[in-house]
């Protein structure tokens, strides 16, 4: 009687333990479980939030021409379109204008635009004559987290900074920066003042006033008046 009660116990002892065991396993399966579920939801939701390339395309060409880029679209459509980018300061481009073309492929920013300099540019890394430019960070290291503004504002400046003549697109320009900085830097000012002005992309000069157009003939009267009076 004593053996078979604590038989009874010990029976009893290993299926509550063996049900705790049970309990434990499956709370920790089903946690598992809730913790994919949610894991693929946010995957799932942030994937679609950024699986829409041409909303993406809208976005990034607003938040352009809002950081005062001047831009002119091609057609009507907002994969095709040019920027006006000015030169850096403290480098030989200083003043120096381009008219940049930028082309957005259909998977952008998954994939990186397409960029070119329109009017001539003297540059180891941007080629004289179609103005395709050598740029690692949009050939090659392109990353969606990138977008229109960094190009203007940070990947194109860098490039006319610190250009790389050890993997050129124009190969004069390349050798002579490694020859002679300075004789590459004045032909760089040369190009600028030569194909870099307002008006060599197309921009209007800027208008005199009506009342600056006023003083300047007020002034040119004046100056008549006194080159008209004889001497006593």
């Amino acid at each position: 009687m004593v053996i078979g009660v604590w038989l009874l116990q010990i029976n009893t002892t290993s299926f509550t333990q063996s049900c705790l065991n049970c309990f434990w396993v499956s709370l920790f399966i089903w946690e598992k479980l809730f913790l994919s579920s949610v894991s693929a939801l946010w995957k799932n939701k942030t994937k679609a939030k950024m699986s829409s390339p041409s909303k993406r395309q809208g976005m990034d060409l607003m938040k352009l021409m809002m950081s005062d880029y001047k831009v002119e679209m091609v057609n009507d459509g907002m994969q095709e379109f040019y920027v006006e980018f000015n030169g850096p300061k403290d480098s030989p481009y200083q003043g120096g204008v381009w008219r940049v073309r930028v082309e957005l492929p259909d998977a952008y920013p998954y994939k990186s635009p397409s960029i070119g300099f329109v009017n001539k540019i003297y540059h180891p890394n941007v080629d004289e004559m179609s103005g395709s430019v050598c740029l690692d960070v949009i050939n090659q290291t392109w990353s969606p987290m990138f977008d229109l503004v960094n190009v203007f504002e940070v990947f194109l400046p860098q490039l006319l900074l610190y250009p790389n003549p050890s993997d050129p697109l124009n190969g004069e320009a390349a050798a002579l920066m490694m020859r002679d900085r300075n004789a590459y830097e004045q032909r760089v000012k040369e190009y600028c003042e030569k194909y870099a002005k307002p008006e060599d992309i197309g921009a209007k000069p800027e208008e005199k006033s009506s009342d600056e157009e006023l003083s300047d003939d007020e002034y040119a009267s004046e100056d008549e008046q006194v080159a008209g009076k004889a001497d006593p």
